[in-house]
């Protein structure tokens, strides 16, 4: 069974390589994803990384959190599971304005 890790305050420049490198000195790692901006394709500064079992995991959280890396203190742990996110435009509206008959304009 996988177990997921969380990986933060990368680096910008951290590849996947480098944390699988790194993470193998701890197990197997079964995968590695920098997260990254949609938009920009720049790093966000955190990972996940998959590890073959909850030892290994373990033994990576205790080797590795708090570890300065790149000048930046790692902060590694058990990935808590993605919170479900609502759809759509939720309570803030559509964002064009009220169209009650204003043309489109908000009045205060």
């Amino acid at each position: 069974m996988d177990v997921k890790l969380y990986v933060g305050n990368l680096s910008y420049s951290t590849t996947e390589d480098d944390l699988r490198t790194m993470f193998a000195q701890a197990g197997t790692v079964a995968s590695v994803a920098i997260i990254k901006d949609r938009d920009t394709g720049q790093s966000k500064g955190f990972a996940f990384v998959e590890m073959s079992t909850q030892a290994e995991a373990q033994k990576a959280i205790n080797q590795f959190n708090g570890l300065t890396v790149q000048e930046r203190a790692l902060t590694v742990n058990i990935a808590r599971p993605r919170e479900e996110r609502t759809g759509g435009y939720g309570s803030r509206g559509s964002g064009y304005g009220d169209r009650r008959g204003s043309g489109g304009r908000r009045r205060f």
